[in-house]
């Protein structure tokens, strides 16, 4: 197979093995150093909480919420201003959450307040430049507010590692979810894409910022019904820093950034249609499953969505990289694919579809402006809102809580809510 990706991509592949090594400068072992602290010109420095509270219940006033958002939105930020300044030795571990995207997740309890969170550890041997820069980033994921975003608690460093205390979402991340559930359902993953479109539409529009990295394990579930993003590009320096988990995060990225050229919010666009695929036949769709699987997957003859003709290709190709199976169904035979030969796929072979006699011509053709590989061709989000698929899916009664407490052996609260409704 020809390679043509472009250099910086070969260049960030070929870090993955090789040791990162730079100067580092820690603070004593043991010391806890709050990332919006920091006695250093030009870093954030929050306000008291009270005005801190007053300010985002300001904001929450300019959101298109109902009455049961705005109440849990209060809520959390009230609980928020109760914690104040975040210390290592504050918290009792509980279990591992997950682990992946350069650092492992842990479900603690914060002894002082009593909230269970979700603490992201992120190991990262950097000149304090740079880790200075990456706190003064890092602010604004305290003015990120949403009904569809992950809530943020606070930051510090500590013993070489950036803590990142997150709201605790107890269903887990899509990707737990699909290992439960093998398939998930068209109109769970409709409520899924309301949630993802507007948490997308909120970041760009009350912060200008980018996704950058949407895929199922960075979508989170809880059973009370409730949809968000988590781990989103707010620190470009952070990204950067992290550069070595390159290879397994970017085979969801749209093929302009493969390339290297200029991307927008569309690319997360692309992530977003990547992702849905994966969870409704069951497998990472690169490279797209040949009849046989499909059989297996769905129970009966499928044809895949290449405008009714089986993928002349698939049968030779091999699998995504890691050994992993396929779906919930079977283990694909191929052989592994090495990453270089994924990337290239993703950048030069047709992209994934939905098979055909499976899911409702609404859905396909969502999937299908999402994964369209011109970015200037691709629906962007107001389009994709619009979409008939979403449209449906707004005015449609689907227990999400129900479901998802029922595949994941959840207790559902008694008031839970309705999807993104």
């Amino acid at each position: 197979m020809s390679l043509r990706l472009p250099q910086t991509i070969v260049k960030v592949i070929l870090s993955k093995w090789r040791k990162f090594v730079t100067t580092v400068n820690l603070p004593r072992r043991g010391r806890s150093v709050s990332l919006f602290k920091k006695q250093h010109p030009g870093v954030y420095r929050p306000p008291s909480p009270n005005a801190n509270l007053e300010a985002l219940q300001k904001k929450l006033g300019e959101l298109d919420l109902d009455e049961q958002q705005r109440k849990r939105l209060e809520a959390f930020l009230t609980q928020k201003a109760q914690v104040g300044e975040l210390k290592d030795d504050d918290f009792h571990p509980i279990c591992e959450l997950g682990a992946g995207n350069g650092g492992v997740v842990n479900k603690v309890r914060h002894k002082p307040s009593r909230l269970v969170m979700a603490r992201k550890l992120i190991h990262l041997e950097i000149k304090p430049a740079i880790r200075n820069q990456i706190i003064r980033e890092l602010q604004v994921l305290h003015e990120c507010n949403s009904p569809y975003i992950v809530g943020f608690y606070g930051a510090f460093y500590s013993d070489g590692e950036i803590s990142i205390c997150m709201e605790h979402m107890d269903g887990g991340s899509l990707d737990q979810v699909l290992k439960e559930a093998r398939r998930i359902p068209e109109e769970i993953l409709g409520k899924v894409s309301i949630a993802v479109l507007r948490g997308l539409a909120y970041l760009r529009e009350k912060h200008q910022i980018m996704h950058r990295d949407v895929k199922p394990s960075n979508i989170l579930v809880n059973s009370r019904g409730e949809i968000k993003l988590c781990d989103f590009g707010v620190s470009g320096q952070l990204i950067d820093s992290m550069a070595n988990s390159f290879v397994g995060t970017r085979s969801y990225m749209s093929p302009e950034r493969l390339q290297g050229t200029h991307y927008s919010v569309q690319s997360d666009v692309w992530s977003m249609g990547l992702s849905l695929v994966e969870l409704a036949i069951g497998r990472y769709p690169i490279p797209p499953p040949d009849s046989k699987e499909l059989e297996a997957i769905f129970g009966r003859p499928v044809q895949d969505g290449a405008e009714g003709e089986p993928h002349t290709i698939s049968n030779r190709l091999p699998r995504p990289p890691g050994g992993r199976p396929v779906s919930g169904h079977g283990v694909d035979s191929r052989p592994a694919m090495a990453i270089f030969e994924l990337l290239d796929y993703i950048v030069n072979e047709p992209p994934p579809r939905l098979p055909l006699g499976v899911f409702t011509n609404d859905f396909q053709e969502f999937v299908t402006k999402c994964l369209i590989k011109n970015p200037a061709e691709r629906a962007d989000l107001k389009m994709l809102m619009n979409h008939t698929f979403i449209k449906r899916a707004e005015v449609e009664e689907v227990d999400f809580a129900g479901w998802l407490c029922k595949t994941m052996g959840l207790n559902q609260p008694s008031t839970p809510t309705r999807g993104t409704e």
